[in-house]
């Protein structure tokens, strides 16, 4: 993606995701002024002014891991607010994270963003983990998985058991808990399956083939992606009426594929086709 579609914002977000510390928070707010675009710069200050705020209402120090979840557990679910409701998958909103600040709530990994981001503020020790179909948040040092103390911000902060963390993930996958879904998950793939609610958000709504042309364009500049992706951009602009250019796309990524997939790369490249022939 290069010329006027490549705008500031992408050109941020795409700095900070190859950084070698990338910024969670400000990652989460570019995909927010990708969406909204009356984000500019003073509105992501002031969501990372509120971040700040509520971290500096956090007791100092409170001790370990589980002193860590409660105390922030009192103080942005019960004090706060915030938590999530089934309503809330049905919002775009609920994945910006400058409007779950505001609303209060959110999809679990959005008010998960937040928790990480206010107790990492105030001194915790404290990540993210991508269970199947729900995020969660773990406090504890990083390398030590029996420390580990797992809240679910979408319950408000609840804190889990081994038990509730099992049934989570048996829920979403029909199979018990492998050990490596509770490592901690680092900025850039959290942010990746941000994006991937988005598109699965959008492609419930073919009317909304905008938000998952972008969606798919910010995901494409993470230093890590799927090489379908290029496929799925091109589909969205032939469906956008972008014929050549959805074409081009296409063509690409069957030339990425035909070695190891020579009938998918085969496929892609008549449906390339059929979209030049549009034009005609």
């Amino acid at each position: 993606m290069t010329g006027p579609e490549f705008s500031e914002v992408r050109r941020r977000f795409a700095e900070e995701a190859r950084s070698e510390r990338p910024d969670l928070s400000l990652l989460c707010l570019l995909v927010g002024a990708e969406a909204d675009g009356t984000l500019d710069e003073a509105g992501m200050d002031v969501a990372q002014v509120e971040l700040d705020r509520l971290a500096g209402q956090v007791p100092f120090r409170p001790g370990g891991p589980r002193s860590w979840a409660v105390a922030v557990r009192e103080l942005l679910g019960e004090r706060q607010g915030f938590r999530g409701s089934a309503a809330d998958y049905q919002r775009l909103e609920s994945s910006l994270l400058h409007r779950v600040l505001q609303r209060r709530r959110g999809l679990p990994i959005l008010l998960s963003v937040v928790w990480i981001e206010v107790a990492r503020r105030a001194g915790a020790p404290v990540y993210g983990v991508a269970l199947p179909g729900h995020f969660v948040v773990g406090f504890g040092p990083r390398d030590d998985p029996g420390r580990q103390v797992l809240v679910d911000p979408f319950d408000g902060g609840r804190l889990l058991s081994g038990r509730d963390a099992e049934l989570l993930v048996t829920g979403a996958t029909g199979a018990p808990p492998d050990p490596e879904m509770l490592r901690p998950a680092e900025p850039v793939d959290v942010v990746a399956r941000i994006l991937n609610n988005v598109r699965a958000w959008a492609s419930a709504r073919p009317e909304r083939s905008d938000v998952a042309l972008w969606a798919v364009e910010l995901a494409l500049l993470l230093p890590s992606h799927p090489a379908r992706l290029r496929y799925e951009r091109g589909q969205l602009l032939v469906q956008r009426g972008e014929f050549v250019a959805g074409a081009v796309e296409m063509e690409e990524y069957a030339g990425l594929v035909e070695v190891v997939d020579e009938g998918t790369a085969d496929r892609v490249r008549r449906e390339a086709h059929a979209a030049r022939s549009m034009l005609n």
